[in-house]
């Protein structure tokens, strides 16, 4: 998380002047925490189905007509086990065609590791939807997946890319389950950052997964790939013990690891801080400033982290491989991203393209990490409606990495 620009302080501003007017007015959205509260009883059943479903209102209400549900849905754990996933479902204005209409499953970037962190759970939701203006306005039903342990039962597995691709996976499922909907059984994902891991891990294992859906195409902007480079490489910025402190306190838990042994004693108030903290609004950007800077003095005990195991071979389980060939891709980067930094996307998509995919590669001069979602959602939203169509996929792949 590197200092901000002029712009970045702009958008700052802005966001910390509606947050605050949000949570003097607002009621928090964490009083509905019954609706994600679920039984051992209640989860039994196909992943996809519907547990439970409730309308969604409120000062950022969806945009241009569209109406949005909260979901509760069943889905498939790490382990095999049944477990419970929320979400939300936006679906468009009239009636929908014959065929059915037309999917996008929006996976989003990292927003923390404890339940209350849920993007559903978030004052300004559909605004952190990048380009669901746009989605709406072209006739999509957007499906948001809160990853698994985000607004359920914790602890979220943070980068774990098969947890969150089936979270995304079966909220698609559901929507086509609730009445009046109308999803059709073709979808396109698209994510940034972390969302960028759940889209591209997605595209991985749909195809074994749910045989019954149609993935037309991948689209991702900054995604998360090279997990070992993030954690080795950004470890002496302030964004980078941001993540390796998220993803350590959050696989401690889930793969029942030892965190002591990695992290010292005098950095794990931070740590603790840091991962029961949410990235949603300005102002928690203001907290997580300053819970982060005893990390800069004294963090992990070992040199590397990467090369420590079982760390390193999670790490390397979690990095995305590559796609199906026929499966069409478009990744967006910004040339001023310090955390996922240029050469590693470029270096993935050599990758891809190696592999025979079709790539259409976004290079973003002067973007940030934070804002490569929303500066490339307007190129990748008509990438999709390309896919959709039956266009040919166009390829970067002779000019990417030159």
């Amino acid at each position: 998380m590197a200092e901000p620009s002029s712009r970045e302080d702009a958008v700052f501003r802005m966001w910390l002047m509606l947050s605050t007017i949000a949570f003097t007015l607002i009621p928090p959205a964490a009083a509905a925490q019954d609706f994600y509260s679920y039984t051992s009883m209640q989860v039994q059943g196909p992943p996809g189905t519907l547990i439970r479903i409730a309308p969604m209102d409120g000062p950022d209400g969806p945009p241009l007509g569209a109406v949005a549900y909260r979901v509760l849905y069943r889905s498939t754990g790490l382990n095999g086990e049944p477990i419970a996933v929320s979400g939300i479902v936006v679906v468009p204005p009239g009636d929908p065609p014959p065929e059915g209409r037309r999917v996008i499953a929006w996976a989003h970037p990292t927003t923390g590791v404890v339940s209350r962190c849920a993007p559903s759970k978030a004052f300004f939701v559909f605004q952190n939807m990048m380009g669901l203006r746009t989605m709406v306005r072209e006739g999509y039903v957007v499906v948001a997946t809160d990853y698994p342990g985000l607004g359920t039962v914790g602890p979220h597995p943070y980068l774990v890319g098969v947890s969150e691709a089936r979270g995304v996976i079966d909220a698609v499922r559901a929507a086509r389950l609730i009445p009046g909907v109308g999803a059709g059984n073709r979808f396109a994902v698209w994510g940034h950052s972390q969302g960028g891991q759940a889209a591209l891990f997605t595209g991985m294992i749909v195809a074994g997964y749910a045989p019954e859906l149609q993935l037309v195409g991948v689209a991702a902007a900054a995604p998360a790939t090279d997990l070992l480079t993030l954690l080795r490489d950004d470890a002496a910025t302030d964004g980078g013990r941001n993540i390796t402190a998220m993803t350590l306190w959050s696989w401690s838990r889930v793969y029942n690891l030892p965190i002591d042994k990695l992290v010292a004693p005098q950095a794990m108030p931070a740590v603790d801080a840091l991962s029961h903290e949410c990235i949603e609004s300005v102002l928690d950007m203001f907290e997580r400033r300053r819970s982060q800077k005893p990390l800069a003095t004294a963090f992990l005990q070992v040199p590397d982290i990467t090369r420590v195991e079982p760390w390193r071979t999670l790490l390397v389980q979690n990095i995305p491989g590559t796609l199906p060939p026929s499966l069409p891709v478009f990744i967006a980067q910004g040339d001023a991203d310090t955390l996922v930094r240029p050469e590693v996307t470029q270096a993935y998509v050599q990758q891809l393209c190696a592999a025979g995919s079709r790539v259409s590669y976004l290079d973003l001069p002067g973007v940030k990490h934070g804002f490569a979602g929303s500066d490339s959602a307007l190129a990748a939203i008509a990438w999709i409606d390309d896919r959709m169509d039956g266009k040919p996929a166009p390829n970067s792949c002779a000019a990417v990495g030159r």
